[in-house]
């Protein structure tokens, strides 16, 4: 419960929403994703469509690390069996890509599930090398299965049409991936007012506890893992149809260590904290190449220096949250908005 909320009934304790300034918020943020894309150039959508497919990648992702706390590391190949999944049968079998979509969703969950199974043995730094594991095993099969996958060579996706139209650019794929992202949002959000939900949390607060309590923790660890490499499948399969191009180099173990990232700079176990912590992610090397472009003028070296500037800002944006604020971004806001709903007695 947060800070000077009190509630009464039951009801009340269940809302989506507890106070006005939560919905004026709410109405805010759905009013500007509205408008946005009549106002931005290209340059600024193409950036609104990475931060929305990363938001959807980091959310299911936080479904199984934040919220039930089973570390992963196999982030990046989920992502490519999803992404592969859609765009061959898009390719291959000519399917409509609105329905390769969730068919590589549902094969992505699938997979996530049994590679979910050593999760009731393992825990903590052995799950996570399991599912590094995941990771090399599945990257090796993408580019050593040349009859299927076209081994270490691009996969052209067709463009994406709706009625005739094709929805390849950013503005019209834009709304593609706004839908998904609210529609994983909320579901999420829903997942944990559920009994599914609560049972996630107690298996990352106390496992032991959650299966005296009558948690079956093999049932609900692999339900985590499916639930999770679902969106995380949806964001790879929206990658593909984004690109229409495809290589295994976009699902490599950095891609996994990246949406780690996100999750830990915008907040473990928290929906709104996978946003921020995308957008973080994704705007942090475009705000660096933007002022080394800038800083060219007076240091011409600047442009080879830029990649080594973004991976040094990587690792030190992740070690200043973990010592400062190991919460993330999502506590940040958390306690500006608890400032002004206490004030003056915000002590």
């Amino acid at each position: 419960m947060q800070s000077g909320i009190f509630h009464t009934t039951y009801q009340k304790d269940m809302a989506f929403r507890h106070t006005p300034a939560q919905f004026i918020r709410l109405g805010l943020v759905a009013a500007f994703a509205l408008i946005f894309p009549f106002l931005a150039n290209n340059y600024y959508l193409t950036l609104a469509n990475q931060i929305g497919i990363a938001a959807i990648g980091a959310i299911g992702l936080n479904i199984l690390t934040g919220f039930t706390g089973q570390i992963s590391l196999g982030q990046g190949a989920f992502m490519a069996v999803g992404a592969y999944s859609s765009g061959l049968m898009a390719a291959r079998l000519g399917w409509p890509w609105f329905i390769t979509i969730p068919v590589a969703c549902i094969i992505t969950a699938a997979v996530g599930g049994v590679f979910g199974v050593p999760s009731l043995r393992l825990k903590g730094l052995y799950l996570a090398i399991a599912t590094l594991a995941a990771q090399q095993i599945i990257e090796w099969l993408i580019t050593h299965w040349d009859a299927v996958t076209g081994g270490v060579e691009a996969l052209v996706v067709p463009a994406p049409t709706l009625f005739g139209s094709p929805i390849n650019t950013d503005f019209r794929f834009y709304w593609v991936i706004l839908i998904c992202l609210a529609g994983t949002t909320l579901f999420t959000a829903n997942l944990f007012r559920s009994k599914v939900g609560r049972a996630f949390v107690a298996i990352r607060d106390q496992d032991i506890a959650a299966e005296v309590m009558g948690v079956n923790l093999f049932r609900y660890k692999l339900t985590a893992f499916a639930v999770s490499s679902f969106f995380v499948g949806l964001s790879g399969a929206l990658t593909a149809h984004y690109r229409t191009i495809i290589s295994w180099e976009r699902f490599t173990l950095e891609t996994s260590i990246l949406f780690l990232a996100m999750i830990i700079i915008g907040g473990l176990g928290s929906i709104s904290g996978s946003i921020y912590g995308a957008a973080f992610m994704t705007l942090l090397p475009a705000v660096l190449s933007n002022m080394g472009r800038g800083l060219e003028t007076f240091i011409p070296a600047m442009a080879r220096l830029i990649p080594f500037f973004q991976q040094a800002a990587f690792g030190l944006a992740i070690i200043l949250f973990l010592v400062f604020e190991p919460e993330g971004i999502a506590k940040l806001w958390r306690d500006v908005k608890d400032y002004f709903r206490l004030w003056p007695f915000s002590y």
